[in-house]
């Protein structure tokens, strides 16, 4: 039912006037939106929160999968540990992978809130059967369940954007990727105190109790907790998609907007300035990401293998620090870096400095006691600070390379591609890390140099796409 008089209609494309549909959600949020000049706070918080619940399952795994496997028993010797780690950090990433278009498409057709709710519902239920895992094989389907029905990444940030007046909607954007930022803290540090729990506080948790039964439930118990209260508050989430079903024409505009899509997504491919950035983007997501998995088995594996024979909770405490540092970073730092420098000329010397940084890791297994974990965060603050600079420059060139009205396709193609090299990325590093504690002599180098080294090739080939011929800079940053 539509009406008129007082209400203001909505303007659709073009100047035409689009009657207000009482009956449609996105009718009645946009009514709400622009009756009032304020933030919507609740509104956000909720999007803030329902962000970080999905962002938490892939950082707290980190500071405990080696001994999670190791415990699972599907290991032969403990060289092979890290071979079986690489492929539960793979599976969350592949699930992602082939769910991101579907999501978006599902989204589009049903509504945000439902795409929302589905994705908190995936993490309470499958996070929490992956704490309790008995046996690889339930590990790795759990794992990839949670990627395949956890489709929150592109619809939430067009969520943020529909919930506001356009003059707030990057502070909407940006509470999505600062929710990513607390993950890096907060995820680290759950999963690094909270693993083991019966071993860490003995006098709180008893081994017969189900937290000593399940060493890795608790953290993952805690995060699906507190996806729980996300998926009550959602309960209050208005919807933002329009649902309008009764104009002929509409079906006629949106087949004419599916094919002028085809020919823009087509347009977009032959961007060398955007597939060129795209193409950086992917490399050096693979090295963060395999970058992640290597360190947190080799931080906590055997002296005997080269490792740092760190704790879970070390291991927690690094990624957490590191992770604040990095927060810091983009808050405080890196934008003078960039409105000085320009983002070129801070992306190169970071890659080079985390080229060297990264060749020192293999000395650090000569170091002990308080020099090695002093040396060991703040080389990781320092890793993660590179890596912020390179992916934020990624970012910016990707979106100076199109239009405004091409960007939402431009960032659609970037996180498929990006997500197909993130499911690559942990597989490959467990292969190579098992590879290289089985050849830690005999070799023209240590495995863990070699292992190291490898690592470093991935930035480097990154670091050469960034020169001609390869790499096209785009116009509006050729004078900054």
């Amino acid at each position: 039912m539509a009406s008129v008089g007082d209400d203001a209609p909505l303007l659709g494309g073009g100047g035409k006037a689009a009657v207000w549909r009482e009956r449609c959600p996105g009718c009645r949020q946009q009514r709400r939106v622009q009756a009032s000049d304020g933030i919507p706070y609740a509104d956000f918080l909720y999007v803030w929160i329902a962000c970080l619940c999905a962002s938490l399952p892939v950082q707290s795994l980190f500071p405990y999968v080696y001994f999670m496997i190791r415990d699972l028993k599907v290991a032969k010797e403990e060289q092979d540990i890290g071979f079986y780690a690489g492929f539960v950090g793979a599976t969350y990433f592949l699930g992602r992978t082939i769910s991101a278009v579907p999501w978006g498409m599902f989204a589009d057709k049903y509504g945000r809130k439902p795409c929302i709710v589905i994705s908190i519902l995936s993490v309470i239920v499958f996070n929490t059967l992956f704490g309790l895992s008995t046996t690889y094989w339930m590990a790795i389907v759990t794992r990839g369940l949670l990627g395949l029905l956890c489709g929150i990444l592109g619809p939430i940030k067009a969520y943020a954007s529909e919930v506001c007046r356009k003059e707030h909607q990057a502070l909407g954007i940006s509470l999505v990727t600062s929710s990513r930022a607390i993950a890096l803290v907060i995820g680290p540090a759950l999963g690094g105190f909270l693993a083991q729990p019966a071993q860490k506080y003995p006098n709180l948790f008893s081994e017969e109790s189900i937290f000593g039964r399940f060493p890795y439930f608790l953290p993952c118990f805690i995060i699906s907790l507190l996806a729980a209260g996300s998926c009550i508050a959602c309960i209050w989430l208005p919807e933002t998609l329009h649902f309008h079903d009764d104009d002929k024409v509409e079906v006629f505009e949106e087949l004419e907007a599916q094919v002028g899509g085809s020919e823009s997504t087509t347009n977009l491919l032959k961007n060398w300035q955007l597939m060129s950035a795209m193409i950086l983007y992917c490399i050096f997501s693979l090295h963060d990401t395999a970058y992640m998995e290597i360190f947190s088995l080799w931080a906590v594996s055997s002296t005997k293998f080269r490792g740092l024979s760190l704790t879970s909770q070390d291991v927690g405490t690094v990624l957490s620090f590191s992770g604040f540092g990095v927060l810091v970073y983009q808050l405080a730092i890196y934008p003078s870096l960039a409105k000085y420098f320009g983002p070129i000329k801070t992306f190169r010397p970071a890659a080079i400095l985390s080229i060297i940084l990264l060749a020192t890791y293999p000395f650090m297994a000569n170091l002990h006691g308080l020099e090695l974990k002093i040396l060991i965060n703040m080389a990781s603050v320092l890793k993660n600070m590179f890596a912020a600079t390179i992916t934020t420059t990624c970012n910016i060139l990707q979106n100076t390379a199109v239009t405004q009205e091409q960007r939402g396709v431009a960032n659609g193609i970037s996180v498929t591609l990006m997500s197909m090299f993130k499911a690559v990325a942990p597989a490959a590093a467990g292969i190579l890390f098992s590879w290289a504690q089985k050849h830690i002599s005999g070799l023209f180098l240590p495995g863990d140099q070699i292992l190291f080294l490898l690592l470093n090739m991935v930035s480097v080939i990154g670091l050469v796409l960034t020169f001609k011929p390869f790499f096209s800079l785009p116009n509006s940053m050729r004078h900054s």
